[in-house]
């Protein structure tokens, strides 16, 4: 029987996502690729440290142990396949089981998500997350240089979403740009009991319950983190509940700034299509942004 990925939970994950290259990378933007390849290869028995999104990888991982596997993490990444060998050297010394990746010096990567039936994408490069979002691949953009997740919680994977272009469809944020808070809130309410459509990040909500249906060393925590507040936040739960998925808690901040919400709350990750919020979680938790609705149009 040939290999299969059907029944994991697979997270493709570039190489600046995972570990931490950014000296690396300076020297990439200031010579070529050439000088790049060469410094890898000095530094091929020296593991990278650790990337913004290591925490939620390592977490993900440790849901196989002792068990068929059920998540899959491969490398998707621009690095060439020389460089590619430090990056699986890292992983091995971290202990992580990563087995597959995919190196294409350069090109967009993205277009294997595909046949890889990828659940989330996660990359520094805007320019592979857009086009993989609009493939209908989960997919953000990382920032290297933000928080590192907090160790409170190993054995926990916690995740937070914002809910509108995230989780959501933007059909009610479009009502918000183009007509205000007022007519956004109207809106909500006069639709209360309609579901919104699926948004961007629905197929790995779905994953992630899936994953904690079933009984293993790892728990799954996740959170609703949403600039909504009543009476807009109906919709969102009811919306929930008709898709019957669970979020664990749900903060509906009428408009507060995340960023201190979602320090107390300890995400792994966190997930969002306004940068404004992205910027103002950074300095407290992994944060990606999702180019999605029309917020990023």
């Amino acid at each position: 029987m040939p290999a299969s990925l059907q029944d994991r939970l697979v997270v493709a994950i570039s190489s600046r996502a995972l570990f931490d290259f950014e000296d690396e990378n300076r020297v990439f933007e200031a010579a070529d690729d050439r000088a790049y390849m060469q410094l890898q290869q000095q530094r091929l028995d020296q593991p990278a440290p650790p990337g913004v999104a290591f925490s939620l990888v390592k977490k993900l991982l440790a849901f196989n142990a002792g068990a068929a596997p059920r998540v899959e993490v491969v490398i998707l990444s621009r690095n060439d396949p020389m460089s590619g060998l430090r990056v699986f050297r890292s992983a091995a010394h971290y202990g992580l089981g990563i087995e597959r990746g995919v190196f294409t010096r350069g090109q967009p990567p993205w277009r294997y998500l595909r046949p890889l039936g990828a659940h989330l994408f996660l990359s520094a490069h805007d320019g592979d997350v857009r086009p993989a979002l609009a493939a209908g691949t989960p997919a953000a953009r990382v920032y290297p240089h933000g928080a590192r997740a907090s160790q409170a919680h190993p054995d926990e994977l916690r995740i937070a979403f914002d809910g509108d272009a995230v989780l959501f469809s933007d059909e009610a944020e479009q009502v918000f740009q183009r007509e205000g808070l007022p007519a956004f809130q109207r809106h909500e309410q006069a639709k209360a009991a309609t579901p919104l459509p699926p948004g961007p990040f629905k197929p790995l909500l779905d994953a992630l319950h899936r994953l904690r249906a079933e009984p293993g060393p790892m728990r799954i925590r996740t959170a609703l983190v949403t600039a909504r507040g009543a009476p807009a936040h109906e919709r969102a739960v009811r919306t929930l509940m008709d898709w019957q998925v669970e979020v664990d808690e749900a903060l509906f901040l009428g408009g507060l700034p995340k960023g201190d919400f979602l320090r107390e709350f300890e995400p792994d990750f966190f997930f969002d299509d306004q940068t404004g919020h992205v910027q103002g979680a950074l300095s407290h938790v992994p944060a990606g942004h999702v180019a999605a609705g029309v917020a990023n149009a």
